[in-house]
């Protein structure tokens, strides 16, 4: 379910997070650390306020509904920041939806997916996103939204 953070008609950021991450704060902190998709969120939005955006924040573990708040981004929105989840490694579906809205978006993943598993080294997304960052925590996301409104006309 997507809740609109601030509200700025015109200038809008869509901030999608995937699978699992709504468990942040208690999953893996040593992975993820301790900071929660609200705190997430909180950031995001006092990012994007300070470069003049609104932000519509939405999480879901539904490959579905993620691609539905996808879609619905061409209406009202400038960009999107996207931490995927699980779904970076498997989802063709969300690449093409993301590439369907011909906005530019953030791909943003919490840990360093490079320096685990191999199977998380491969990203659907990357070659496609306007921006990628790996591995600065939560951080990421403010870096995301900041990299973003650059590109925005």
């Amino acid at each position: 379910m997507a809740r609109e953070l601030t509200d700025r008609p015109g200038r809008r950021i869509l901030l999608v997070n995937g699978p699992n991450l709504n468990l942040l704060g208690t999953r893996e902190p040593e992975v993820y650390g301790t900071a929660t998709l609200a705190d997430v969120e909180r950031l995001v939005a006092e990012q994007a306020a300070a470069l003049g955006y609104a932000v519509r924040a939405m999480q879901s573990n539904h490959e579905g509904a993620l691609i539905d708040a996808i879609h619905a981004a061409r209406q009202d929105c400038a960009a999107v920041v996207i931490n995927p989840g699980g779904l970076t490694h498997t989802s063709v579906a969300l690449r093409d939806a993301l590439t369907g809205i011909a906005l530019p978006f953030a791909e943003v993943h919490i840990s360093d997916v490079y320096a685990r598993e191999e199977f998380r080294h491969h990203s659907y997304l990357t070659d496609v996103a306007a921006v990628h960052v790996v591995g600065q925590g939560i951080d990421g996301y403010a870096q995301a939204v900041r990299q973003l409104a650059a590109l925005i006309p």
